[in-house]
């Protein structure tokens, strides 16, 4: 994917903004990775259970997404997500009517004889007053996509 976007340039947000976010905001680290590459069997349906979950959270941001970014790298698959809170996190996880809980449970049941694939996350509650979030020149990106962004002074330090 192009950092430039659809816009090209035009997409840049020129100056330095920091992200703009008064309430607390969940960053959700969660991926992947390929033990053993040659066993598409096994990490394909894992792959795959991804993209739909993604695109239901999309879809009903009611559900508590903000904003998710994937990243891609030798054996390893990474999304980083931004939540509203921890109990919008946490209810999508539990939930019997969402896409979550069912690919959880059948990843536990193949991973008890199948290592072939394993998978991670790493939940943390950001507040504004514990953060330090600053772009300069960039478009919307991180956070601040999912937040929006305020200018910041130069010498601004937060």
């Amino acid at each position: 994917m192009s950092e430039r976007g659809e816009k090209g340039r035009r997409s840049i947000q020129p100056g330095r903004q920091r992200a703009d976010f008064e309430d607390g905001v969940v960053v959700f680290l969660i991926g992947m990775r390929f033990n053993s590459i040659w066993r598409i069997d096994q990490w394909l349906p894992v792959f795959l259970t991804m993209p739909r979950m993604l695109r239901e959270l999309n879809q009903n941001r009611e559900l508590g997404l903000l904003h998710d970014a994937s990243w891609f790298g030798w054996r390893r698959v990474m999304v980083v997500q931004y939540w509203k809170d921890m109990d919008h996190l946490m209810r999508y996880a539990t939930s019997r009517d969402n896409e979550h809980l069912p690919a959880w449970t059948a990843f536990n049941r193949r991973a008890r004889s199948a290592t072939s694939v394993g998978i991670w996350h790493e939940a943390y509650e950001v507040s504004p007053e514990s953060s330090h979030i600053i772009y300069r020149n960039m478009p919307s990106f991180g956070m601040g996509k999912a937040a929006g962004v305020s200018e910041a002074a130069d010498d601004a330090i937060a």
